[in-house]
């Protein structure tokens, strides 16, 4: 949600009034969305200075990542969060008392979502804005907050991106999906496009089945360094057959795409399956958005193949109506792997069944 602020987050114009107010009902709208994990931003016509000053004194500044407060067009503002954001405009939502302002930024930016100032109250209460929640999505803000402050460091580091890294001491935790996991997956399944291997939406349900099938295994990736932690990041639904293990879904969240995290989930099942003596198979759906998820697979070893392993996988897919039509089957004859060298990895042994898996120390 990107504000405008005179006359629509707070009452009054700035320049003109001198003071503003901050009503208690915006207040509480502002506090909301925060728990429910969207993102605020701002988009105004003001001095700066003057006014993330009165932000800070009516106590709410915190709330705000990437302020854009100066006189340029706000279709730009808005055009600049998401980017920076690397969100699609679908997800953007700008609110303004001002007409023009909203069409001049619905002209620039059409999948926008705009509303008036009037709405202000309602907004809680629209279904756009009452996503599930998660303990990762009511801590989105601050993961993003800590975001900044790591790009910061890194313009400031004078080396190369993976001597960067490794100053981050990032450590990556695979584990086996819990209950309490599963809203977090969902909700990955769903929001992820550019490092999403197919696209794929897989509901509570379905998830709930496969946590309970002994032959799948439901995987979620987490992330943290010296600035915070990155919380859930990456998914994998893996399906082990004798001989062959098919990985039906790989998608992490666009925060982590810097740091190669989806290489190095990657190279870590490769080196699975190839200590359990079995190929792996990967389902891959080209999108307009997932590019850089091809290249990760490729660049990982994975090729298109007529592997004998891969017959039952192709006759499924041949089928009438199977929903696989435009699902490529990627494959690999793996080998062992070198650790990562920018991170650490915490992570099950997938030859041993969860069953009897030994618990985190």
């Amino acid at each position: 949600m990107v504000w405008d602020l005179d006359n629509t987050l707070w009452a009054g114009t700035l320049l003109e009034d001198g003071e503003v107010v901050l009503s208690d009902a915006v207040r509480e709208v502002i506090a909301t969305l925060d728990e429910r994990g969207i993102l605020q931003a701002v988009a105004s016509k003001n001095d700066h200075d003057h006014a993330w000053e009165r932000l800070e004194k009516l106590g709410v500044s915190e709330y705000f990542v990437l302020p854009h407060i100066g006189w340029g067009p706000k279709s730009q503002s808005v055009r600049s969060i998401a980017e920076h954001l690397n969100f699609a405009h679908s997800t953007i939502a700008f609110i303004d008392d001002q007409p023009a302002e909203r069409a001049e930024v619905n002209h620039h930016l059409p999948e926008v979502r705009c509303y008036p100032a009037e709405q202000v109250a309602e907004l809680t209460g629209l279904p756009e804005f009452s996503p599930v929640t998660t303990a990762d999505s009511r801590r989105r803000r601050e993961m993003y907050q800590s975001g900044f402050r790591r790009e910061a460091a890194r313009e400031e580091y004078g080396g190369a991106d993976e001597e960067f890294l490794r100053t981050l001491g990032l450590v990556m935790t695979i584990g086996r999906a819990a209950e309490a996991d599963l809203a977090r997956v969902e909700e990955l399944t769903l929001r992820t496009s550019q490092m999403n291997a197919t696209g794929v939406h897989y509901g509570d349900e379905r998830l709930r089945e496969l946590l309970a099938d002994p032959g799948h295994e439901v995987l979620v990736i987490s992330l943290r360094d010296r600035f915070g932690d990155h919380g859930a990041v990456g998914i994998v639904l893996l399906e082990r057959r004798p001989g062959l293990w098919h990985l039906k879904l790989l998608a992490t969240s666009c925060r982590v795409v810097s740091f190669g995290a989806g290489t190095v989930i990657l190279r870590w099942l490769i080196d699975q399956a190839a200590a359990s003596g079995v190929h792996l198979s990967a389902d891959f759906r080209r999108t307009e958005r997932n590019r850089m998820m091809e290249v990760a697979y490729r660049f990982a070893g994975f090729t298109g193949s007529d592997c004998g392993c891969l017959a039952e996988q192709a006759a499924l897919a041949a089928r009438p109506g199977s929903g696989r039509e435009d699902i490529e089957l990627l494959h690999i004859e793996p080998a062992p792997q070198e650790l990562p060298t920018t991170m650490r990895v915490d992570a099950p042994d997938l030859a041993v069944p969860a069953a009897v898996e030994a618990p985190r120390g």
